[in-house]
């Protein structure tokens, strides 16, 4: 692998395809390893435009606008940070060989969209996930839960990220207003919605899985440790990593990975979800890219998720080796209004082996997620407990 300089015409030039608070910090390591970055989004000044050589502010499921940008820009690979964007128009950009896409055209294709991973894992691969169903009306939502699903259930749109659009289905008279909000959650205009079998889960995972170059230039699958996180509402509020786990579970948990990303091809790395009850693991979903989860990796690993997305894009070798345990806790916004500010950054600090993360991000929503807290200490629960009050110790106004 050969890198250039930035802003020269030797520049290796990468477009990230949406610049949250994941998409900044694959950006940050990206310019430490020499690489010119181009950060695209929906709305001006998110989290990763200040950090960029240029920024773009596009509507990236225009087809015809994301290629006119690529053509401007000739960048070398392209990393897709978003579900919101023309997949389609990836492939043809791929096709014609305008950039390299991260990890494939089609692995973002299959991963932007619940139905086709969903199709791809329990139906192409046979792997186990949980009942499922796909509507797209009301009385389809309503037949396949009574029919065949059953309650409690979960009701998400088919192309959605944090959380958005999911709600929990307890009884019929929760079904339209679950349909509802699917369909005001949905990441692109869509009628089309997943209804899933709620398991009995003992705890669930992120399996942090990179697909790089070894030495010979051939493909190696490697793993981060697992990380255990709670979600409400479908959004995470904090993780920890390692998390426990017995060998014959771990060694599914890999094993499903593996069949997965492997299927799905390329380079980087992807975030597998998975449900684990005993030795049984169940498949959710997987982002072909660093996962909101995984941002406790920025105190438990020597290279962090970012680094190792960056190392592997551009064909570097990787260590997922651990660190030290840690946990990450959520800082919401707490409230809707723009360029809020943060207090009691000073007292946060003073927990133990603590560190923050705020996004920068334009205007706060009360769930909005604004910011981490970051924890390491000798074991999980500690570093839980510290993020934990160092997250709840910010306050916003």
């Amino acid at each position: 692998m050969k890198i250039g300089t930035p802003l020269s015409k030797t520049a290796t030039k990468v477009m990230l395809l949406g610049c949250g608070e994941l998409g900044k910090e694959v950006i940050i390591a990206l310019q430490r390893l020499g690489i010119e970055v181009i950060g695209v989004d929906r709305y001006k000044n998110a989290p990763g435009h200040p950090v960029a050589h240029r920024a773009y502010v596009i509507d990236m499921t225009n087809a015809a606008e994301l290629k006119a940008l690529v053509e401007k820009e000739k960048p070398d690979f392209i990393i897709p940070e978003i579900e919101a964007i023309a997949t389609d128009m990836l492939a043809e950009i791929e096709a014609e060989k305008l950039a390299t896409v991260i990890p494939t055209a089609r692995a973002t294709q299959l991963t932007m969209n619940r139905e086709g991973i969903r199709c791809l894992a329990a139906e192409t691969l046979g792997l186990t996930t949980s009942k499922y169903a796909f509507a797209e009306s009301y009385d389809e939502l309503k037949n396949a839960i009574e029919n065949d699903i059953g309650y409690p259930c979960i009701v998400k749109p088919v192309m959605s990220s944090s959380g958005k659009g999911q709600s929990t289905i307890h009884n019929e008279a929760d079904i339209q207003k679950a349909w509802d909000y699917a369909i005001s959650g949905a990441r692109v205009a869509t009628t089309r919605i997943i209804v899933e079998q709620i398991i009995d889960f003992d705890y669930e995972i992120t399996l942090l899985t990179v697909r790089s170059l070894n030495n010979t230039g051939e493909i190696q699958t490697s793993f981060c440790e697992p990380i255990g996180h709670i979600q409400q509402q479908g959004d995470y509020v904090e993780s920890w990593q390692p998390q426990k786990m017995n060998a014959t579970a771990l060694n599914k948990a890999k094993h499903i990975a593996k069949t997965v990303t492997d299927n799905l091809g390329g380079r980087g790395l992807f975030g597998v979800e998975l449900f684990i009850k005993g030795d049984d693991v169940f498949f959710s979903e997987v982002s072909p890219r660093p996962h909101d989860t995984g941002m406790v990796t920025m105190m438990t690993q020597y290279q962090n998720e970012f680094e190792l997305h960056a190392r592997a894009v551009l064909g570097l070798p990787v260590s997922t080796a651990l660190k030290s345990a840690g946990a990450s806790a959520v800082i919401y916004g707490g409230m809707d209004k723009k360029a809020i500010e943060f207090s009691d950054i000073e007292k946060a600090l003073t927990i133990p082996q603590t560190d923050l993360r705020l996004f920068g991000k334009p205007e706060a929503f009360t769930r909005r997620r604004m910011g981490v807290a970051l924890a390491y200490a000798e074991d999980t629960q500690t570093a839980r407990n510290n993020a934990q009050v160092a997250a709840n110790l910010v306050t916003t106004k």
